[in-house]
């Protein structure tokens, strides 16, 4: 069963941020998952998220998706990510 990976986003720090994005495209090639969504925000209709731009990965499945989370290459970024921008992510499958 496919996983989903939400990631929300507020940049704080543009050249970091596209670093980190250029990690994770490489990160994920191994798990053949794929950008099924990459957006900024329009309005928030219900609510209020402060973070500007989301992105929706597909994987295989769960299992695909965590040992992606946990693999060296993914875990070696995190501090870019960490210092380019507040980020929110959370897995779903159907």
């Amino acid at each position: 069963m496919p996983a989903y990976l939400l990631g929300q986003i507020a940049v704080h720090n543009e050249s970091l941020w596209q670093e980190y994005l250029a990690g994770v495209a490489r990160s994920l090639e191994p798990f053949e998952a794929h950008v099924l969504f990459r957006g900024k925000k329009v309005a928030d209709l219900a609510g209020n998220n402060p973070r500007e731009l989301a992105v929706v990965i597909e994987f295989k499945d769960q299992l695909d998706l965590n040992n992606w989370f946990n693999s060296d290459l993914y875990q070696s970024i995190i501090s870019t990510r960490d210092a380019a921008a507040d980020v929110v992510i959370t897995s779903y499958n159907t």
